[in-house]
C-alpha cells in the first residue's frame, strides 16, 4: 500500500513539475517584453500598442487556440500591467486550449470534430472579446494601470537591469504554480474522473454548470478530464464545452497571484463561468 502511495505522489510530483516548467519560458519572455516596454520603449510605442487593442481580441482568440497553458498565464500578467484589455484576455482564456487539443488528436478523433470544437472556443472567445471591448469603450474605457505597479508589489529590483527583473518576476510566479499545482493535482486524482461523470452524465442544464465549475480549476488537469469524459460518452458536446470555455489553463491563477484587485478578478472569473456555461447549454440543444 505504501509503495502504491508513493508512485501517486511521485506521478503527481511529476506532473505538476512538466506543468509548471514548460511555462517558464513563455513566463520570461513576456516579464522580459513588459520590462522591456515600462523602461526602454519609447512612448510612441507603448501609444501604438494601446491604440491597436480594438482588434487585439481577434488575435489573442486565435493564440488562446494554440494547446498551450503559457498564453493564458503571459495574458494574465499582460492585463495585469494594462499591456492589454480585458475584451482581449476573455478572448485568450476563453478560446485557450490546454491539453485538449492533443488529447483529441491522440484518441484519432475525427478531423472535422477537431476543427470545428477549436474553432467554437476561438469564435466565442473572439465575440465575447469584442463585446466587451465595445462596452467598455461605450462607458468610458478601463481603469489604468501600469507595468510599474506589479514591480512594486513585486519587489522586482528593476534598477539591476530588465533581464535581472524579468528573471525575478518569473521566480516568484514558477514557484507559486508549482505549489499550487501539486496540490491540484492530487486533489484531481483522487477524486477521480468517474465521480465526476456521475454527476455530469445526462444533466442538461446542471451538467454544463458543474462541468463549467471544473472547468475554472486552475490547471490543464481539467481540460484533461473534460476531454476523456467527452470522448467517453460521459458528458454531451455541451456540457464538455462549457468547462472548457471556462477553461483557462493556469491564467486565473497568474491573475489572482499578479493582479491584486481582487474584486475585479472575481468579476472576470464569474463573467468566464457565465459565458461558458452559457454557450454549453444552448449548444447542448442543438448538439449532442
Amino acid at each position: 500500500m505504501c509503495g502504491e502511495e508513493g508512485f501517486v505522489m511521485l506521478h503527481v510530483i511529476e506532473d505538476s513539475l512538466m506543468d509548471s516548467v514548460r511555462l517558464i519560458p513563455f513566463l520570461f519572455l513576456t516579464y522580459l517584453a513588459m520590462e522591456y516596454l515600462e523602461h526602454r520603449a519609447g512612448k510612441g510605442m507603448q501609444k501604438w500598442i494601446k491604440g491597436a487593442d480594438r482588434a487585439a481580441p481577434v488575435v489573442g482568440g486565435l493564440l488562446g487556440a494554440v494547446p498551450q497553458c503559457s498564453f493564458s498565464a503571459a495574458a494574465a500578467n499582460l492585463y495585469a500591467g494594462r499591456v492589454i484589455s480585458l475584451g482581449t484576455l476573455l478572448a485568450i482564456f476563453l478560446s485557450t486550449s490546454d491539453e485538449m487539443l492533443p488529447v483529441l488528436i491522440s484518441e484519432r478523433v475525427p478531423v472535422g470534430t477537431v476543427l470545428g470544437i477549436v474553432l467554437a472556443k476561438a469564435a466565442f472567445g473572439v465575440a465575447a472579446g469584442l463585446a466587451v471591448g465595445f462596452m467598455l469603450r461605450k462607458k468610458g474605457g478601463e481603469r489604468q494601470k501600469g507595468i510599474s505597479d506589479i514591480c512594486t508589489q513585486e519587489r522586482c529590483r528593476c534598477e539591476k537591469g530588465i533581464i535581472p527583473a524579468a528573471l525575478n518576476h518569473t521566480l516568484q510566479i514558477f514557484l507559486f504554480i508549482l505549489l499550487v499545482s501539486f496540490g491540484l493535482n492530487l486533489l484531481l486524482h483522487y477524486a477521480g474522473e468517474e465521480a465526476l461523470a456521475k454527476l455530469i452524465l445526462n444533466k442538461p442544464v446542471i451538467g454544463p454548470m458543474l462541468s463549467g465549475l471544473v472547468g475554472l480549476i486552475p490547471n490543464c488537469a481539467g481540460s484533461v478530464a473534460i476531454t476523456r469524459l467527452y470522448l467517453e460518452g460521459a458528458m454531451g458536446l455541451g456540457a464538455a464545452m462549457a468547462g472548457l470555455l471556462a477553461g483557462s489553463g493556469v491564467g486565473l491563477l497568474v491573475l489572482f497571484r499578479v493582479n491584486h484587485n481582487r474584486r475585479e478578478n472575481v468579476k472576470i472569473m464569474l463573467l468566464l463561468y457565465g459565458i461558458g456555461v452559457g454557450a454549453g447549454i444552448v449548444m447542448g440543444m442543438f448538439w449532442r
